[in-house]
């Protein structure tokens, strides 16, 4: 699966932005999709990730009632609509392919390019 990210750029602190995922593979809707972040020097963190056959969502701490994950199968895509930004959620956002049920980064075999998502104050 190759999954292709976009929709970063830079926002002001209280501002939104909308990420996109288009996994290559037509049969993606049998993978959790899920998003994770890198800030400057440190480790990669999951975001939120969405159930391919239920279509339950899970968040991390930090964005729960901010960040919105969705999925389009008919369209092949998959959303992150984050609002109320923060300049702590500046970093480089990637798209994944995996187990829904993981919020390990090394349990997820498939990676977009990543999208930088700035928020400044």
């Amino acid at each position: 699966v190759q999954l292709q990210a976009s929709g970063g750029g830079l926002v002001q602190a209280g501002g939104s932005l909308r990420l996109s995922c288009a996994p290559s593979d037509p049969t993606f809707r049998n993978y959790g999709m899920g998003w994770f972040r890198q800030a400057p020097g440190k480790e990669r963190d999951f975001v939120a990730s969405i159930s391919g056959s239920t279509g339950r969502a899970n968040y991390a701490d930090s964005v729960k009632g901010r960040f919105t994950i969705s999925r389009d199968n008919a369209k092949s895509t998959v959303t992150l609509q984050m609002i109320s930004l923060k300049p702590d959620d500046t970093a480089v956002y990637y798209c994944a392919a995996g187990p829904f049920g993981s919020t390990s980064p090394r349990a997820w075999p498939y990676w977009g390019q990543g999208t930088q998502v700035t928020v400044s104050s």
